[in-house]
């Protein structure tokens, strides 16, 4: 083999080798800290388009007699947590910025979020490793929820209730 083919094997190697070594940071960093920069950026980014297209602010959505009010933890480290629903979407995860923020091995800094779409409301997995159940069954995308429907993410629990 040439002196010039092994040095070109030798770099290639050693380039391979970093960019592994940065993309293990990247996700250690990601799980730390969450993806909140990004996230924040994109936000920012939606209000400037919702500006620029007229949609100034939307009226919230009134609640009715018989609809959900709040989210209950029934079992898991957060037993008894109750989170209200006029501030949904809700993030649900480990991070610092999930509005149900559950100590559980088994959930992701950013699992699963509870939202509303009309009168109905919905529950969406985030991509999390272990998923998020409702009942028996593992959901793969934004799914409706009702009054007394068991959500289970992780080892914890949770309905809405009125």
């Amino acid at each position: 083999m040439s002196e010039l083919t092994l040095g070109l094997i030798r770099f290639g190697y050693l380039a391979l080798l970093w960019l592994f070594v940065l993309a293990a940071i990247s996700v250690i960093r990601t799980d730390m800290f969450g993806a909140r920069a990004a996230r924040e950026a994109s936000q920012a980014q939606e209000r400037r388009a919702a500006k620029a297209a007229g949609k100034a602010k939307t009226k919230p959505v009134k609640t009715r007699r018989g609809d959900p009010t709040h989210v209950a933890v029934l079992d898991g480290t957060s037993r008894g947590l109750t989170v209200d629903l006029a501030g949904a979407p809700l993030l649900i995860g480990r991070g610092s910025d999930a509005a149900i923020r559950l100590d559980d091995d088994y959930v992701s800094t950013r699992h699963a979020r509870i939202a509303q779409s009309g009168d109905q409301w919905y529950v969406e997995d985030l991509g999390s490793t272990n998923g998020t159940y409702i009942g028996p069954s593992r959901i793969t995308q934004a799914t409706a929820i009702s009054l007394g429907t068991q959500i289970r993410i992780g080892k914890t629990i949770m309905e809405l209730r009125k």
